[in-house]
């Protein structure tokens, strides 16, 4: 007997993607569109009479705006929905406005082209619909909520590193980490899964909301305590040495596991570069990327952590990495920054002994 396709519902008020869409997700196998509707208002009797595993959903429609369907539909009935959002600097805010709300995932649609555009990455747009279709919608943190209290400040020393890599779902599970970091952290590499455009702003609304610093990371730039690096979202981002400092590299290789930037690329440069310097952690994301790059970093003497899978939105690269043997800790997601500090603290103690 055939495993049952994953059901989608496209909501989008252009009929050119609600039609592409369609034709990419029903030109495999396991999975079909079972309705399409040009606005939330049409979408809500919809979703009751289908019952859709996935959601795509636009952002600027007529009579309900996407942000505002999202909010309700994830408070009252929560599913995996993935944005399609304009690769703009105003759709890169919004999106991640709507990751921040309980979206999985986003589906950029290409500023030119739009037919040749999508179909360039079919493939993608279905592996973004399978791992929604297998992940947890999760509920947003309210807005009244207060900030995380800060954890206590370890003594540390430049030389210590935090190097964390993530894909789907990553965007938030990065903000509960860095977020109730003191500002006199070690240093932070960061490699999350995004096209270029998006990592700006995506920086930029991190370092509102935390202790220390947060910045797309520029290459060769001194790599700082305190400060958050994020790599570009079409760039490759190292660590590497220069004299007595560590410095940011950017470069335009080839991807790796099919994404630039790859978090393999950048845990690989912290093994090399680092060693037992550098703290390694693999967060919620689809696929391998980082796996086996963690291994590296375990086996050049770091301390490794993987997210758990009870609070990954997708645990398939934390899995993988856990299945190689690179992870030395497995964490949940509310643990991961107090151990993190808690493991800096331990190693300050040891260079003092």
């Amino acid at each position: 007997m055939s495993a049952a396709k994953i059901k989608v519902l496209c909501v989008d008020d252009s009929a050119l993607i609600r039609d592409l869409l369609s034709e990419i997700i029903n030109g495999h196998d396991d999975m079909e569109v079972v309705a399409v509707a040009p606005d939330p208002i049409a979408a809500r009797d919809l979703i009751k009479q289908h019952n859709p595993d996935v959601l795509t959903l636009d952002v600027e429609m007529p009579r309900m705006d996407g942000l505002d369907f999202l909010e309700r539909l994830m408070r009252l009935r929560p599913m995996p929905v993935l944005m399609v959002s304009s690769l703009t600097q105003a759709g890169s805010e919004v999106t991640l406005r709507a990751l921040e709300l309980g979206a999985v995932d986003f589906l950029a649609k290409p500023a030119l082209g739009i037919r040749s555009g999508m179909l360039d990455y079919a493939e993608l747009i279905a592996d973004k619909i399978r791992a929604a279709a297998r992940s947890r919608p999760r509920q947003a943190r309210r807005s009244d909520a207060p900030a995380p209290k800060a954890l206590e400040a370890p003594l540390i020393t430049s030389e210590k590193l935090l190097i964390i890599g993530a894909s789907t779902g990553g965007t938030e599970a990065i903000r509960q980490v860095l977020e109730p970091l003191p500002a006199n952290s070690p240093a932070i590499l960061i490699t999350q899964h995004m096209p270029g455009g998006f990592t700006r702003s995506f920086a930029e609304r991190l370092d509102k909301l935390c202790r220390i610093t947060v910045k797309e990371a520029q290459d060769g730039e001194r790599v700082l305590p305190g400060h958050a690096y994020i790599a570009p979202g079409d760039r490759h981002l190292e660590l590497a040495r220069s004299g007595a400092n560590y410095v940011a590299r950017l470069n335009d290789g080839p991807p790796v596991n099919r994404h630039r930037p790859s978090v393999d690329v950048l845990f690989d440069s912290a093994a090399k570069h680092a060693g037992r310097n550098a703290i390694g952690v693999l967060l919620t994301g689809m696929g391998k990327d980082g796996a086996r790059g963690l291994l590296t970093m375990r086996q050049a003497g770091a301390v490794t952590l993987a997210q758990d899978e009870a609070s990954c939105v997708v645990f398939g690269m934390p899995r993988e990495a856990i299945g190689l043997g690179g992870a030395s800790e497995v964490v949940s997601l509310d643990e991961i920054a107090p151990r993190l500090m808690a493991l800096v603290a331990a190693s300050g103690r040891a260079q003092r002994v």
